[in-house]
């Protein structure tokens, strides 16, 4: 006897996964799959296309005057890395000229030598941080548009049937 709250199970495949993978990309009705290059030995059936061609044709895509390839995801982590070089070359710049400035000023206004030094080890690290953060949601940003563009696009490619 079965509970009315008891879940039925899923419906089973009208072929075994090993039958699928033998017969290709077509499925069991026969009808064309557009996009899928095969079926691997599980039956799932595998993406081409943009998905598959992640890191190949990066110089296709950067002189591609249609703009229908995007390059900002696979130069994300570039950019990211370069900035946070940047920054950090400019903290240490910014850091080691605040405290000679300070050391420097001692000589001839220790009130403002101090302040100086002090004002340097605490407010150069709180604005390397900002700057930090500022550039991870920068190229966050940037990545998200073109996901949003690249779904949207793949979205409208589906509907047009």
């Amino acid at each position: 006897m079965t509970d009315a709250n008891t879940p039925t199970p899923p419906p089973l495949p009208d072929r075994p996964a090993a039958e699928a993978a033998r017969a290709g990309a077509t499925p069991a009705g026969g009808e064309d799959t557009v996009g899928i290059a095969g079926v691997d030995d599980t039956g799932v059936p595998r993406l081409v296309g943009d998905l598959d061609d992640i890191g190949r044709g990066f110089l296709a895509a950067l002189f591609d005057l249609t703009f229908t390839r995007f390059i900002t995801r696979r130069l994300a982590s570039v950019f990211y890395l370069v900035g946070l070089v940047a920054i950090g070359i400019s903290f240490v710049a910014a850091f080691v000229g605040g405290i000679v400035s300070g050391i420097g000023a001692l000589w001839w206004n220790p009130g403002g030598g101090i302040a100086l030094i002090v004002s340097t080890i605490i407010v150069v690290p709180v604005l390397a941080f900002l700057a930090v953060v500022v550039l991870r949601f920068v190229i966050e940003a940037g990545v998200a548009l073109v996901a949003i563009a690249e779904n949207t696009e793949r979205t409208a490619a589906n509907t047009r049937r």
